[in-house]
């Protein structure tokens, strides 16, 4: 059984890993915050008396699931925002509203200001190309990709936080990156 103390030092230890997961996850600061509080609540409530060694596998799955069922959650509003944004968009064309959003821009952008965004739209279009594909990916995939090349975590410990062998871990993860590298060179992207 974890003491006190060792659960308070491991929580510290993991909690930038963590963090980072959340974040990559997500793509949202405060909903990775509040995912990782929640996972450190669940780990310190239901599991403080397990042995400090199963802590990190747990605390992974843990995470794992919180942050599944934040795009549950999110899933659901989404659903709610978009019928409630139909319909307020209906009644403001019968008000005689035509709001135009591009009026807001400000005229005579300098060259190199156009180019920066340029550049900016160009890297934030393939970040998203390579978001939605790993999202694509089968569930066991996606989390042994990430856990692997974004946590850097080894090929034992993403066994362990997975439940699987680990050459259950490295199929995972090849057959990971080989669909990607294909669903991205599909997409003229060469990484």
């Amino acid at each position: 059984m974890a003491t006190r103390q060792e659960l308070s030092d491991f929580l510290a230890s993991v909690e930038r890993r963590a963090f980072k997961q959340a974040v990559y996850a997500v793509r949202d600061d405060e909903a990775a915050l509040d995912i990782v509080q929640d996972s450190m609540m669940k780990l310190a409530d239901k599991y403080a008396d397990k042995p400090l060694a199963e802590l990190a596998p747990l605390f992974q799955r843990i995470l794992q699931n919180v942050i599944h069922d934040h795009f549950r959650r999110q899933k659901v509003r989404n659903l709610w925002v978009t019928l409630l944004s139909s319909l307020q968009s209906s009644d403001n064309d019968r008000e005689g509203g035509d709001y135009d959003p591009l009026e807001t821009l400000l005229p005579g952008e300098s060259n190199e200001m156009a180019e920066n965004a340029a550049n900016l739209v160009e890297s934030s279009q393939i970040l998203k190309i390579i978001e939605t594909e790993i999202q694509r990916l089968p569930n066991r995939q996606r989390e042994a990709f990430i856990m692997r090349y974004w946590q850097d975590m080894d090929v034992a410990e993403t066994a362990a936080a997975m439940g699987c062998s680990e050459g259950s871990v490295k199929t995972h993860c090849s057959r990971a990156t080989h669909t990607l590298a294909t669903a991205l060179r599909a997409k003229g992207i060469s990484l």
